[in-house]
């Protein structure tokens, strides 16, 4: 006999029956019944007979796991076995069938049935926490709103539609509004401004209701804190967003980036994303947010049969000591479509782009592509970012022109980087982007500009030909030959081609011949800078050369020579001034101010007015020297560096008192430098006395004047060092002024008429040795003085103007006399 395999066997079975006829029959039943609750008659409704249920060895399959329902054979009634949930079995889908097979023998027959579960209302509203904490200022005004967090009913349809409800207060209320979905939205409107001084904390109870009979209901406790800083809680440009994501995405694939903003400064605009905490668990593992960028990414595999839609409530925070919150809801709807990320290629690219490019010259061509078709392959192109001066034009379909959008500045920026997105515009927009770099070639369009619009330059005088005396200097922003400069000085004012010459490379300036204060004191010129350019562009500054003076002229007594001695017949009386000594230097300031010194034994009866010039005597003479001609040697010494002095020689004929001294006497010289003194009264002599005391008088104002008002210092720049302006001398009364030198002097027959004023120019510092500044008191080199410093012998050489040797001075200290040895010269140069 042949055997057949059990499951075979009951596939043939069941086909057979197929064949041989077939029905169905629907029931519903609601969900949570109790055991034996009745579903129908399904025998009467098979046709079937209840005492043929046995014979025909009647029975039921159920396609699940666990058996809902069960048939009695006693009475043929379908009756529930065990409790449905139809939330465990079908979540939120609205249709819930169980499928049932029936099976009857002799002759076979196979039966389907459906039970529909109909949903009832065992569910009560449920938040997702016990209390929703809200940060509210007390700044925001009224009609401000606040997303709160909706409860979830895990049944459906119309037990599932929630009403919410709020507990009676002052400042808020509730508004329900009604969304996409057809769920109510819970939005919390701020009708009257809060007080956080008045009441710092309000508390609130939510109440969600749904619409099933009886009616369940769920609370929230609403804990809003109220705040007097950070007023802005973070705003999503819209509240719902809607994207449309194909069911194939890769993990790590950016779905949307949100962008909420805040309008306060510092950290308190700085937003944090993240999901609500009412999302499932499963929900949050298959997306994820960036809390920085608010980018939300796939993480799992999506699956469009599973679920089709997804339904995301984001939380955007600022970073406020008192933090506030914006919301908004992201719904994502699962495509299997568009799986294709558009290309973008640059045809044409015109580089370095000119600095003088006007608005909309074109720099690049672009083209773009999608192999999707319809919408999908419809792209667009951004260029980001958006602030720079270029803009994406469309020409044609997929062809874009990247052009100039506003002036450019090469000084400013020297090449611009910028991204190119080109985006489809499928439901879940795919895009790709390139990035282009533009340089920007220069222009000649920058001036060269010197560093200083003048400058003020102090040279020494007798300078040596072709000194470098100053440097100046000019920059340009532009490059290559645009900034390539030459220096030239302009000559249209005045001609300087003898004077000063600039190098054109270096623009060092150069004093083409020895500069001399005395005849020349300022240059002052214009230097041109001018860049290569085409066209050249030309700046210029302007510059005041100061010649400084240096001791390079000895002092000159007036009226003296080398050949003639100056011959005085004056009275032997006690301390009669015998005459003044009249010099000038032709340099300024130190360098011209003139001391004098009697060259002569240490027991002479003569003595010189060491500023004054004044020679007089120094004690009573005897009888016995009357007729004698005596001989003075009167030295004069500037105070520069190095010192230059020049002599005079008086020849004295002395006469007793009982001498008669004639008005008329005729002296063997006569000129500026000696004023002869008489005892004779006359009115020359009294306006003489009267002139000096006035002077005196006026000199000595002068002086109290300059030390009580002088500074101790004035800084100018020059050359290569500072110089220092000297108001005040230990010795005798002198200010500075803008020419030579001056001497105010007189002659008086008393012997206590002895006080100078010497005014000094110019008004340019003292160097002492060339280069170093004097500072404050002159000290006054004594050359007699450093010989008797000496143990021996000295022997010291007078040099002429010619440089040759014209006498010396020989000292002998035991006997402490000087001998004179001289060739008739009256002057001297140096002194060494």
């Amino acid at each position: 006999m042949l055997t057949w395999p059990k499951g075979l066997l009951q596939l043939f079975l069941l086909h057979t029956a197929w064949k041989m006829g077939s029905g169905q029959l629907h029931y519903s039943v609601l969900e949570e019944s109790q055991h034996g609750t009745f579903v129908g008659h399904i025998t009467q409704d098979l046709g079937l007979e209840v005492s043929e249920l046995v014979p025909r060895m009647f029975r039921m399959l159920s396609k699940g796991e666990k058996d809902y329902f069960e048939v009695n054979l006693q009475n043929g009634i379908l009756f529930v076995n065990s409790r449905i949930d139809r939330e465990e079995l079908c979540a939120k889908n609205a249709d819930c069938v169980l499928h049932l097979e029936v099976i009857v023998e002799k002759p076979l027959r196979f039966f389907h049935v459906e039970v529909e579960v109909k949903d009832m209302n065992d569910n009560p509203p449920i938040f997702s926490a016990r209390e929703q904490i809200l940060s509210i200022s007390e700044l925001i005004t009224s009609r401000i709103r606040f997303a709160l967090e909706r409860a979830s009913d895990a049944d459906i349809g119309t037990n599932a539609l929630l009403t919410y409800k709020l507990s009676r207060n002052n400042h808020f209320a509730l508004d329900s509004g009604n969304n996409e979905d057809g769920s109510k939205s819970v939005v919390l409107v701020l009708k009257v401004p809060l007080d956080r001084e008045e009441s710092p904390v309000h508390h609130l109870v939510l109440t969600a209701t749904d619409g099933g009979e009886p009616k369940l209901t769920g609370t929230v406790q609403l804990v809003i804190k109220v705040l007097d800083v950070n007023d802005n809680p973070p705003v999503f440009n819209q509240s719902v967003y809607r994207v449309k994501l194909l069911e194939n995405t890769a993990s790590g694939s950016l779905i949307i980036a949100l962008n909420a903003t805040d309008l306060d400064e510092g950290i308190n605009r700085e937003i944090s994303y993240f999901f609500s905490n009412s999302l499932p668990l499963d929900v949050t593992k298959l997306f994820s947010i960036n809390s920085d960028t608010g980018e939300i990414r796939v993480m799992g595999k999506l699956d469009y049969e599973d679920i089709n839609c997804y339904e995301l409530q984001i939380v955007a925070e600022d970073k406020g000591s008192s933090p506030l919150s914006g919301h908004c809801e992201v719904f994502i709807d699962v495509l299997d479509m568009n799986d294709n990320i558009p290309e973008l290629f640059v045809n044409s690219l015109f580089v370095p782009l000119p600095e003088d490019s006007t608005p909309g010259t074109v720099v690049a061509i672009l083209s773009a592509s999608d192999k999707d078709s319809g919408i999908n392959g419809q792209v667009t192109c951004v260029l980001q970012p958006s602030d720079m001066p270029f803009k994406i034009e469309s020409t044609f379909k997929n062809y874009y022109s990247l052009i100039v959008g506003a002036p450019l500045d090469r000084e400013q920026v020297a090449d611009y980087r910028m991204v190119v997105t080109v985006e489809d515009q499928g439901v879940s927009p795919l895009s790709s982007r390139i990035t282009l770099v533009v340089p920007i070639s220069d222009i000649n369009d920058n001036v060269p500009a010197f560093t200083q619009p003048s400058y003020i330059v102090f040279v020494k005088e007798n300078n040596p030909p072709g000194a470098h005396i100053f440097t100046v200097s000019a920059l340009d922003p532009d490059v290559a030959e645009n900034a390539l400069i030459t220096y030239w000085i302009d000559e249209k004012l005045w001609p300087l081609s003898n004077y000063i010459s600039v190098h054109s490379e270096s623009g060092k300036l150069y004093a083409l011949q020895s500069l001399d204060y005395e005849e020349l004191k300022l240059l002052e010129f214009q230097v041109r800078a001018k860049d290569a350019g085409m066209p050249s562009l030309c700046g210029n500054a302007t510059l005041q050369v100061f010649v400084m003076d240096e001791n390079d002229n000895g002092p000159v007594v007036s009226g003296s020579s080398e050949e003639n001695l100056i011959l005085l017949v004056v009275p032997v009386m006690p301390g009669h001034i015998v005459g003044k000594i009249h010099a000038l230097d032709a340099d300024s300031g130190y360098n011209a101010w003139l001391r004098y010194e009697l060259v002569e034994e240490s027991n002479a009866p003569w003595t010189v007015g060491l500023y004054s010039g004044e020679v007089s005597t120094k004690y009573s003479l005897d009888e016995s020297e009357g007729s004698r001609i005596q001989s003075l040697l009167v030295l004069v010494k500037d105070h520069g560096k190095p010192q230059l002095s020049a002599t005079a020689t008086l020849s004295v004929s002395l006469m007793t008192s009982g001498q008669t001294i004639k008005t008329d006497i005729t002296l063997p010289w006569s000129g500026e430098n000696f004023v002869p003194l008489v005892d004779s009264i006359n009115v020359y002599l009294i306006i003489a006395i009267c002139s000096v005391s006035s002077l005196f008088l006026l000199a000595t104002l002068i002086y109290v004047a300059l030390r009580c008002h002088c500074k101790a210092k004035e800084s100018m720049v020059y050359g290569p060092g500072m110089a220092t302006l000297v108001c005040a001398s230990e010795v005798g009364s002198w200010s500075y002024s803008n020419r030579h030198s001056h001497i105010l002097a007189g002659v008086s027959a008393e012997a206590g008429a002895k006080s100078d004023l010497m005014i000094f120019s110019p008004n340019i510092p003292v160097f002492a040795n060339n280069e170093v500044l004097r500072n404050g008191t002159e000290l006054i080199p004594d050359s007699a003085k450093e010989i008797i410093k000496h143990n021996t012998k000295i022997k010291k050489q007078i040099i002429g103007n010619n440089g040759e040797e014209k006498g010396y001075y020989k000292f002998n200290k035991r006997r402490r006399k000087y001998f004179l040895k001289n060739k008739g010269v009256n002057s001297l140069t140096t002194l060494d």
